[in-house]
């Protein structure tokens, strides 16, 4: 996230947050540099994804574009990291960020790509305001950098389909989040810059299901993100929801 695109009061994007994130826009596409965890973090990403929006719909996971005629929401988009996969599964996209450099970068790298995103520089309260409504809303490393994680949460709701779903990923709040996810990646390890995370917005797993109650959604899966530093790769864990974590909500 970056620039703020709208000051209303009460709307969700940090200005704090989102300039962090402007700075360090030009990195988005570099598997090297700043954003190097995201790009770690993909491929168990868009399995958990796949898998889930697939059993949701009745949809053939081993398909190769399984993801046809559905629209999907990438909420907080960034460069683009994840919207690319999912239009390449078939996904009508539509992503949106509060930072206008992050939107262009993502628009410049998906046209070379060859893909037909909808890259917007709007906020998901914008779009539940224009009546705005998709199948899949992704809301990927993002609660945690909001101003108002509660309407943010009601934004994102208002705009999924009736059986539409929600996939989130956040990080715990425990003490093992602190030294991993917050010392850890931040200050020993340098994947991350200094100040990227707040500790306490991180979200503990009840927290978040809690917050999507509220909005009349429940969690259909939840599986944690596990690193192998010997490999230098992630995995999805059904029990280890220390550190990293993804959801797959629905309306119950």
């Amino acid at each position: 996230m970056a620039d703020p695109v709208s000051s209303a009061p009460g709307g969700t994007a940090d200005p704090d947050e989102i300039a962090r994130f402007t700075a360090m826009a030009d990195a988005w596409w570099d598997p090297t540099g700043k954003f190097r965890p995201l790009h770690q973090l993909n491929p168990v990403r868009v399995q958990f994804i796949r898998d889930n929006v697939c059993r949701h719909f009745g949809l053939d996971a081993d398909a190769e574009r399984p993801f046809a005629g559905l629209d999907f929401l990438d909420v907080g988009c960034g460069g683009g990291l994840l919207s690319e996969p999912m239009a390449r599964l078939g996904a009508k996209m539509t992503s949106i960020d509060a930072g206008a450099k992050n939107v262009e970068i993502a628009k410049i790298h998906a046209a070379k790509s060859g893909l037909d995103i909808d890259y917007r520089n709007v906020l998901p309260e914008d779009l539940a305001a224009e009546g705005k409504r998709f199948d899949v809303v992704l809301n990927m490393e993002v609660i945690e950098h909001v101003a108002d994680p509660q309407a943010f949460m009601a934004a994102s709701a208002m705009v999924m389909k009736p059986d539409g779903a929600m996939v989130l990923s956040t990080i715990n709040r425990n003490l093992k989040s602190l030294l991993m996810a917050k010392i850890g990646a931040e200050y020993v390890l340098r994947w991350l810059p200094a100040g990227t995370h707040d500790w306490k917005k991180f979200f503990k797993p009840s927290e978040l299901a809690r917050l999507a109650r509220a909005q009349g959604l429940e969690f259909t899966d939840i599986r944690g993100m596990v690193y192998n530093p010997l490999a230098g790769t992630w995995s999805l864990s059904a029990t280890d929801l220390d550190v990293n974590y993804l959801a797959f909500a629905t309306r119950g």
